[in-house]
């Protein structure tokens, strides 16, 4: 892998790190003024959604070791 795409993959993981935060800190103020369960129940799907984006591009970063 280039430094170019090494660079890339990181700025997108730090993008969607922040927006992963960004999410909890919505769904935590959700939670706290009794917004609507369904609402509340999407947010954390999107939430883990983007986990997911996170740990695929954390496996791109940081190769597999075979010892």
């Amino acid at each position: 892998m280039s430094d170019q795409e090494q660079t890339e993959i990181r700025l997108e993981f730090a993008k969607l790190k922040q927006e992963h935060a960004d999410f909890d800190a919505a769904i935590n103020a959700m939670i706290a003024t009794a917004c609507d369960p369904l609402q509340i129940q999407r947010m954390k799907k999107k939430k883990l959604i983007l986990k997911d984006k996170l740990s695929k591009l954390e496996d791109r970063i940081i190769p597999d070791i075979i010892a």
